[in-house]
């Protein structure tokens, strides 16, 4: 049936939620695409999920090209699954728990490894039957503590989440590279500007992963990429190139007055020497004892990645007590010589790198300068990587390292075998033995998909759908104020043409003035509008504008079918 607004249901506002921080919000609402229920929970409208169905059929399509088998799973859970692998306490906050008329707890699902592998460990009995890859685009609930930004971070979201199962680690990696493919193929129909970048697996767990980021000023995450390659991390993960060799020692060390001076920052202005030749100590306790982590002066350590230094993973930062305890001086000029109990000594590789350095003199009001490694202070015992990268380091691969926002729309996980060991999963391979399948976990955002396409492509007039993810392609505005007979059946007639040639058109027919109705069509963000009037029936032209063009044009209907074709 030909798609008409008068039959439809859009409604459309001028004014800004004051509630809305993010464009997307501000957008989804203005065009009428959502609407708030509860905090986080949102209703989306008949143009919403125009849209919502778009991204659906474009993962569908290229989930079933890569081989994966769609199933559907059951959004509220029991406990006893979740018990089995440990998540029922350790998931946090942001699992709904429930509890039915009978006493039994049941939670929401907020993603469904407990669930696929109970499913598998009940259908899979052979390596005969692997590898398989089961996928579901079906609702998550997340309770976040403040859901917001409209779809971005609700607590009630729609996504796709794929698992699959295999007898080899080696299988595993050819299917997480094929769905790294299928991943990078949906976002390139969809349109989308972004960059696979390598993660850390944070709680879902696994041996490796990756995350997808739409390309955005507003993202939460921030990206390292390099001028040089596709290489690209998430900052938690990124890595700058090795350092070159240490310069040799050309000063003598000396303790010089730093009376208030206690950052870096201002002991080089005191100095007089660029904030890199200085070197800063944070201090933290782990079950092992007190231990001294050194990044350069104008660098921040990553927590994560000195939590994967052998003997971190619970550090916390020491106290002052125990700063006086162990260097018997106050924060702020605190370093590694000179300490008075035992400690760790974790250099950066930066840090292992420098010779004449400034660094805490472990005595208040004082600095020591022109400090060499093996000279005056031992060899560092540990050497890595544990700071964030900044925007112009050296890359591994030669190129620059640059820093971009990102909305992380999708991630692919190895997961191994966390969930079917736990969970007791066990299928008999080629020699008739129980073995444990490894296990890949892969989920895109498909609502945030939505939202993360708005903040890469709007105006101040409203939303530029990529043409993949629009509601409709073309809109055909009828600006007809004598109700003259010819236009109508002008814009009819124009309505099945592009139909039937697999174009999808809505036709604006609820008679409402130019600018009212262009202002609708480009809020909701249409990729091409012609306007059928009496003036153009007249010159054998329609007005046309495409979404991104700063004037409309007026055209014959031949170039207006070869523009809307390309």
């Amino acid at each position: 049936m030909p798609m008409r607004l008068s039959q439809f249901h859009l409604r459309t506002t001028k004014e800004t939620p004051a509630d809305a921080e993010l464009v997307s919000h501000q957008l989804m609402l203005r065009a009428g695409m959502i609407r708030k229920l509860a905090a986080g929970l949102y209703t989306w409208s008949p143009l919403g999920l125009r849209v919502l169905r778009k991204v659906e059929t474009v993962v569908r399509e290229e989930m079933d090209n890569a081989g994966a088998i769609e199933m559907i799973m059951p959004t509220i859970q029991p406990r006893e699954l979740w018990d089995e692998t440990g998540r029922w306490e350790k998931f946090g906050g942001q699992l709904l728990k429930i509890t039915d008329r009978k006493e039994q707890q049941f939670c929401y699902s907020p993603t469904a490894e407990e669930a696929v592998t109970d499913f598998a460990r009940q259908e899979l009995a052979s390596y005969k039957q692997l590898p398989v890859n089961f996928y579901q685009i079906q609702t998550k609930f997340r309770d976040e503590i403040r859901p917001r930004f409209g779809v971005m971070r609700a607590r009630e979201f729609v996504m796709k989440d794929a698992y699959s199962f295999h007898i080899t680690d080696e299988d595993l990696a050819r299917e997480y590279r094929n769905m790294h493919a299928a991943y990078t193929r949906i976002f390139t129909r969809l349109g989308l500007d972004f960059r696979a970048v390598q993660a850390d697996s944070g709680a879902i767990g696994g041996d490796a992963s990756q995350e997808f980021h739409v390309l955005a000023e507003s993202g939460e995450d921030s990206i390292a990429f390099s001028t040089g390659s596709d290489y690209a991390a998430n900052v938690e993960k990124a890595q700058a190139g090795e350092p070159g060799p240490r310069p040799a020692a050309s000063e003598t060390m000396n303790k010089v007055a730093t009376p208030t001076q206690k950052t870096c920052e201002d002991v080089a202005a005191l100095l007089g020497i660029p904030l890199q030749r200085t070197v800063k100590s944070i201090a933290v306790m782990t079950d092992g004892g007190f231990v001294l982590a050194l990044v350069r002066g104008d660098h921040a350590v990553n927590e994560i990645k000195l939590g994967k230094i052998a003997g971190m993973a619970e550090y916390r930062l020491a106290t002052e007590a125990e700063i006086l305890a162990h260097l018997g001086s106050e924060p702020g000029f605190l370093g590694p010589i000179g300490a008075k109990q035992a400690i760790r000594v974790i250099a950066d590789r930066d840090v292992a790198a420098m010779a004449d350095f400034v660094v805490g003199a472990n005595e208040a009001g004082f600095h020591l300068a022109g400090v060499n490694w093996g000279r005056d202070l031992p060899e560092p015992e540990t050497i890595a990587d544990i700071r964030n990268v900044v925007e112009g380091d050296r890359a591994a691969d030669g190129g620059e390292i640059r820093l971009v926002r990102g909305i992380e729309v999708g991630h692919v996980f190895q997961l191994g075998r966390k969930y079917s060991e736990a969970m007791k999963f066990t299928v008999l391979d080629d020699t008739g033995k129980a073995t444990t399948p490894a296990m890949g976990c892969y989920g895109i955002g498909v609502s945030r998909i939505v939202a993360a396409a708005i903040e890469q492509n709007h105006d101040a007039n409203g939303i530029i759908w990529p043409v993949p993810m629009a509601p409709w392609t073309v809109a055909i505005c009828v600006i007809n104020p004598k109700n003259d007979g010819a236009v109508t059946a002008a814009a009819e007639q124009l309505l099945q043409e592009l139909q039937s040639a697999g174009i999808e058109a809505v036709l604006d027919d609820r008679g409402l003035r130019p600018g009212a109705m262009f202002a609708d069509i480009e809020l909701i963000g249409i990729p091409h509008r012609v306007v059928v009037s009496e003036r153009g029936l007249a010159a054998g032209t329609f007005e046309y504008r495409a979404r991104r063009a700063d004037e409309a044009e007026n055209i014959g209907r031949d170039e207006l079918l070869a523009r809307l074709h390309g």
